[in-house]
């Protein structure tokens, strides 16, 4: 182990250890341990027995004129030390069992500052983004199946926390012009409120943005408007002014003498100074997997395996790093020999990378259209956009000297469907084709599902009661079949995803034609389809814009899953709720109209509403679904078909033997609240367990 400071140079430290030295490119310099306890206080999971907690800071520095570095925007341009590096230092957390020999070590992308993977996955999100208690393990299932987890610090527009929070926060490198001189150009803010207020914050989800380079910039314009496509209306600059930001580090906020009001998109465009090297953090992210794929750390061997997982704004993360070739480090080897990516919708080939980008915010059916995320090409094979004329792949960059690339599992749920551009990565970008993924990759489409598993038990601020769907369970299985898939190379269950061949996937329109009338639910006009966003000339090559806000060009053609008769999704992977359905489970979920965007879907949120319970009351209602009544002939007929869908889901490799119960349970526990549930009765809080 490397401790800070070192008493002799990196290498000789390496040697002195026994360890190889690394080689001449590495980018982590050095590593500080500065807490290792036990995790848990001790307490054992299973055959992996005890974990501990260890707490550090890696130290990076990136050769700005490595080829593994080249598409750093603004990397060149950043401070160098003598040698030339550009040097930054992360945070990070290791979670391992403390006999971790053979252990595959599991990277989990944060989110905003806060570990994801364990709240997914384990059922709980430790407190205070510090895990530390029996209790933060949930139910221990990554600790169980004896994984080391990984966490580090990779962006740095995380908003402030709470006083006792430890958010992983990463202070990039700064890019500046010859001479030091300060580097300058527009910035984008755009936002909306949900109730009338006079001030408002302007960044993005949790996030900070850039502030602007001259205080109260009189240059500033706000504009406003009812729909992301609409002209901009000025507001006079006499009317609005910036105050100070919010307390504890928080984003800037502005003040406007009329308030704020719902129903209305605002956008704040100025002049900021001192762009990060944002790519700077995906590449540290690299260059730590790399470095703990060489080395031993406090008295434990390399681990046999490195993957890395992400879940949404950390799924895309990671999908920039293969666009970008950041899953090679800096001597050309795989820095991870599989990814698992959840719900990253379009895929994330944009973003993270170009200068003065704001890696939280994305687009939505309302929100943030003009906003680098997604954009061709979106396919793990190549394919051609008929606009552009270019053809390409997802991957193009991203194989070793040897081609060889990371195992991928990409996995979506309806709700990107409809909201986050999901068909694409299986569809030219027309919409015409189906285009299959490469043989390195699986794709999986958790249908009825949406981005979260569903917990709200109210309806507001949307129309609808939330989506039940437990995907998580699908999960657990994906990540055991991965670590298989890259250590012994038994290969995951087959893609399964809708297809435009087969009818599964379909346009907008013809969703509304085929979705059963009077059953409490009312289809959405419209999905997302992303339009093409030009920033400017050389923007695509350099990551500069020079066209803020950039203009639109035409849309990208997304489909959506074709509904059964009951309104529940056909094709890709029809999880138990689907297969014995107590009601319709849909991707999408409007807007309450007091938001003032009725017209909008909600941006994660998916919609349930049950079957009749029995026939009379369906008859009453006119609902064309089948009740529960003539479904399923007794509790125990409904109980028994669970479980056969379940040996299914097994028998397919969605589902573990050692969550079977689990799933079981969900369901009768369902059946049961919705048999006792008052149809009359508009609540939620009936769909989930107390």
């Amino acid at each position: 182990m490397i401790r800070s400071p070192a008493p002799a140079s990196v290498a000789a430290a390496l040697i002195a250890l026994g360890v190889a030295a690394a080689p001449a490119l590495a980018a982590v310099e050095r590593v500080e341990v500065i807490e290792r306890v036990p995790f848990a206080s001790g307490a054992h999971f299973a055959q992996a027995g005890a974990y501990e907690k260890i707490r550090g800071i890696a130290h990076f520095a990136l050769d700005p004129e490595a080829h593994a570095n080249a598409r750093i925007v603004d990397l060149t341009h950043a401070p160098r030390d003598s040698r030339g590096r550009v040097t930054f230092a992360s945070e990070f957390v290791l979670l391992r069992p403390v006999r971790a020999q053979g252990s595959t070590l599991i990277y989990d992308v944060n989110n905003r500052g806060s570990i994801a993977m364990l709240g997914q996955v384990n059922g709980r999100s430790p407190a205070n983004n510090d895990p530390t208690t029996v209790a933060d393990a949930g139910d221990g299932f990554l600790m169980r199946h004896g994984f080391t987890l990984l966490f580090s610090a990779w962006t740095w527009d995380v908003g402030a926390q709470s006083p006792f929070a430890r958010p992983l926060i990463l202070a990039p490198p700064i890019a500046k012009g010859s001479h030091a001189a300060e580097i300058i150009g527009p910035v984008q803010n755009e936002f909306i409120v949900d109730e009338p207020v006079q001030i408002a914050s302007y960044a993005g989800l949790r996030g900070l943005t850039y502030e602007p380079a001259t205080t109260d910039d009189p240059s500033a314009v706000l504009t406003e408007r009812a729909r992301p496509e609409d002209p901009r209306r000025p507001v006079a600059r006499e009317k609005w002014r910036f105050i100070r930001s919010e307390p504890g580090g928080g984003p800037g906020r502005v003040r406007l003498e009329e308030g704020f009001k719902p129903g209305t998109i605002y956008e704040l465009t100025y002049v900021a100074k001192d762009p990060y090297v944002t790519a700077a953090g995906l590449a540290g992210i690299r260059d730590l997997l790399a470095w703990f794929r060489d080395h031993s750390f406090e008295d434990a061997p390399p681990p046999q395996r490195v993957l890395i997982f992400g879940i949404s704004q950390s799924a895309r993360v990671i999908g920039r790093m293969l666009h970008d070739g950041l899953d090679l480090d800096e001597d050309g080897r795989l820095a991870f020999d599989g990814a698992y990516m959840e719900v990253p919708g379009g895929g994330g080939s944009a973003g993270f990378n170009s200068r003065f980008v704001q890696p939280t915010r994305h687009p939505s059916m309302l929100e943030e259209h003009d906003y680098p995320s997604d954009e061709f090409p979106f396919t793990s094979t190549p394919t051609r956009d008929p606009v552009t004329k270019q053809t390409e792949s997802t991957l193009d960059r991203a194989a070793d000297a040897r081609g060889r690339l990371p195992k991928l599992i990409v996995a979506n749920t309806s709700t990107e469907y409809w909201n986050r551009d999901a068909s694409l990565i299986t569809t030219s970008p027309d919409g015409k084709d189906d285009v299959a993924p490469a043989a390195n990759v699986r794709i999986y489409a958790f249908m009825g599902a949406q981005h979260y598993v569903g917990r709200s038990r109210s309806r507001e601020p949307y129309v609808n009661c939330v989506c039940t769907t437990d995907h998580y369970l699908p999960m657990r299985a994906l990540i055991l079949a991965l670590d298989r898939w890259t250590g012994s190379g038994e290969a995951p269950p087959a893609s399964s995803y809708p297809l435009l061949s087969d009818g599964t996937l379909i346009t907008v329109a013809s969703y509304n034609a085929a979705f059963p009338h009077n059953v409490g639910l009312s289809p959405p006009e419209q999905n997302l389809s992303e339009p093409r966003l030009d920033f400017g000339p050389g923007f695509r090559k350099d990551g500069v814009p020079s066209r803020v806000p950039p203009r639109h060009g035409p849309s990208y053609e997304t489909r959506v899953p074709a509904p059964d008769a009951d309104g529940n999704d056909r094709g890709g992977v029809r999880l138990v709720e689907l297969q014995v359905p107590l009601g319709t489970h849909t991707g999408w979920n409007g807007r309450a109209p007091e938001t003032g965007f009725a017209w909008a879907t909600a941006r994660w949120d998916g919609s349930f509403a049950p079957f009749a319970r029995t026939e009379a009351e369906r008859r009453a209602a006119g609902d064309p679904r089948p009740s529960l009544e003539e479904r399923y002939r007794t509790r125990d007929d409904f109980i028994a078909k669970v479980r056969k869908a379940a040996g299914q889901q097994i028998a397919e490799g969605f589902l573990l033997p050692e969550d079977q119960e689990r799933a079981v349970s969900e369901s009768v526990g369902l059946y049961d609240r919705i048999l006792a549930h008052d149809p009359n009765d508009r609540g939620c809080g009936y769909l989930f367990a107390q």
